[in-house]
């Protein structure tokens, strides 16, 4: 226990003095000694304007048009001001602001109104920040910055002036060259990993006087080797990760055809990788199982990506170097987390789920993890994190994984960072169409002496899931689980969707959805409880739900074992004629 909290503190230690360093490096970088390393000649002419494929919104320059700025689910009323000088309504929003991502709702409206408002903001931009400093030179918002800019450079610049065009250019040109100083300061992970991209961007879209070494990067090769797992998942385990990478390496892939370059071998390998994970994680219409900070999908972008599929590689049913398992049979998907958080410095947005599932069926969720909300709401986000708001099991209503430090624990996040389990193993198995997976981590072995081992098999024709939760203590409870005589309880979240009722003997639960698919809930031995839950991955807002658990204390057993079933009760309708109850919106449980 002495040796697991030194590593973990050491991690720590070490993160925090890299940080430390980088920080050190950027002020110096930012002196104002040192800036005229930024200001160069500008840049001669674009080359390529890449291609964007998230999707735009024309509507969003109705918006502006009426003084309403919309980013990152907060709106900033602007009257008669420009959006860079008004107090930002959030953190989120002042860097989805500096990043520029929006130009794409002006480009989707297509009109001289909007390409007006475009110009005049870039315009004003360029005015306020002149020189490198403050959030919006952070470099993985001066990256995201430099892709908008460059993909939708005709949306601004057709028909401007030869001196506003001039101005463009010398911007550009200087926040390129700041980012070849500084995207090692950004933080690890996928923020690192768009800075490197967007350098390979400019290296090819870019006419300067000096051919940049960074339109065939070394760098960013070595980064996408280490980011993206052998499997197609990402480091981070955040499925939505490969949506968003995704989102800027299909465009760079095509950059480098345009340009009658051959793309680079470890970049055509990691889409070809990643591309099968979309199908992975993909339940139904519903979008991307919530793990590891997966909040609501971004349905239109991952549509575009699936047009985009040239590969249709097959996903492995088990992705052990992401740790997660998929069981598919007849009309149901369980996905489930099998694997241990990412590495400390990347853990920031992973949540406490291990061995916790998902299942969809027929053309609706049944049981979810409570996911994340859209907006930048800490204190939903730190509940989500917790064990509790998965479907799995928790003791002592702690959580299997540890967070620690304080908020500023992980490199450029925001939230604690994510320690243990240490050692989890998952086997899938699959026999005459029936699959089965045995997994099992040990979360809750340093502090209460215990092992979660979960047993589900999913039936040939998928109308059956059958699961064993089993806890172990081989040389007996310790700490907070001694006093409390080892108690547990496992958790079923419901899909708002999803409607149940109790049996009168407590034993059975009757899960109705919208298009009439009855499915039960029942077990051997012990009872069931109905209680308060929230979903929070819904692209609206937290929104009420229930959830199923399963109470028990394990005394003075070394072991106890607790099996249930889920089985489906009548086919699905084709109309969906379950009555939906009208939510309310008052105050929403905190806890799972």
């Amino acid at each position: 226990m002495v040796a697991d909290a030194f590593s973990t503190r050491t991690r720590l230690l070490t993160t925090a003095a890299g940080r430390a360093g980088r920080s050190a490096w950027r002020g110096l970088m930012r002196s104002p000694l040192l800036r005229w390393r930024y200001k160069g000649d500008p840049i001669e002419q674009l080359l390529l304007m890449p291609q964007d494929l998230r999707t735009g919104d024309p509507s969003f320059a109705s918006e502006i048009y009426h003084g309403h700025f919309g980013l990152a689910g907060a709106v900033a009323l602007l009257e008669t001001e420009n959006p860079f000088v008004v107090p930002p309504p959030s953190a989120a929003w002042e860097r989805e602001l500096h990043g520029f991502g929006w130009l794409r709702h002006l480009a989707a409206a297509g009109d001289e109104v909007s390409r007006e408002h475009a110009r005049a903001l870039v315009g004003d931009w360029i005015k306020l920040h002149s020189d490198p400093g403050g959030l919006a030179w952070e470099p993985d918002i001066n990256a995201r910055r430099i892709i908008s800019w460059l993909s939708h450079s005709d949306l601004f610049i057709k028909g401007a002036d030869g001196a506003y065009y001039d101005q463009v250019m010398r911007s550009l040109a200087m926040q390129i060259r700041y980012l070849r100083s500084s995207y090692s300061d950004a933080p690890d992970g996928l923020s690192r990993l768009t800075s490197l991209i967007a350098l390979s961007f400019a290296g090819l879209c870019v006419d300067e006087k000096q051919p940049s070494p960074f339109a065939r990067p070394k760098i960013l090769i070595e980064e996408l080797k280490r980011q993206v797992l052998v499997d197609g998942g990402h480091i981070d385990r955040n499925p939505n990760s490969l949506i968003e990478l995704l989102l800027d390496l299909l465009p760079l892939r095509q950059c480098y055809i345009a340009r009658d370059q051959k793309p680079p071998e470890e970049l055509l390998g990691a889409i070809d990788r990643m591309m099968p994970m979309l199908r992975f994680f993909r339940l139904g219409n519903e979008g991307f199982a919530r793990f590891n900070g997966m909040g609501p999908t971004p349905v239109e972008s991952l549509a575009a990506l699936i047009v985009h599929d040239d590969t249709r590689g097959k996903p492995v049913m088990h992705a052990d170097k992401s740790g997660y398992c998929r069981l598919q049979s007849g009309k149901s998907v369980v996905i489930v987390d099998a694997g241990r958080p990412p590495p400390i410095a990347l853990s920031g947005d992973a949540h406490a789920g291990c061995l916790s599932f998902e299942m969809h069926t027929g053309s609706h969720p049944l049981i979810v993890n409570c996911g994340v909300t859209a907006r930048e709401d800490w204190e939903w986000r730190t509940v989500a994190r917790a064990t509790a708001a998965h479907s799995t099991l928790t003791v002592c209503d702690t959580s299997s994984s540890q967070f620690v430090g304080g908020a500023s624990s992980v490199d450029g996040g925001n939230q604690p960072a994510l320690s243990g389990p240490v050692n989890v193993q998952a086997e899938l198995t699959e026999k005459k169409g029936e699959m089965e997976l045995r997994a099992s981590h040990d979360g809750y072995d340093t502090r209460y002496g215990l092992t979660h081992i979960r047993r589900i098999a999913l039936s040939a024709t998928g109308d059956s899931l059958a699961g064993t939760d089993e806890l172990i203590a081989p040389h007996g409870l310790k700490g907070l689980a001694r006093e409390n005589n080892g108690e547990f309880a496992i958790r079923f979240h419901l899909h708002p969707e999803a409607r149940a009722e109790l049996s009168q003997d407590r034993r059975t639960a009757i899960i109705g959805l919208p298009d009439q698919d009855g499915w039960a809930l029942s077990l051997a031995q012990g009872i069931l409880s109905l209680d308060e839950s929230v979903y929070l991955a819904d692209a609206k807002g937290p929104r009420r739900t229930s959830q199923i658990v399963i109470y028990g204390f394990m005394g003075n057993a070394g072991e106890v074992s607790i099996g249930w079933t889920l089985e489906r009760l009548t086919e699905p309708s084709s109309k969906e004629t379950l009555e939906q109850p009208e939510e309310e919106t008052g105050d929403l449980p905190l806890s799972g």
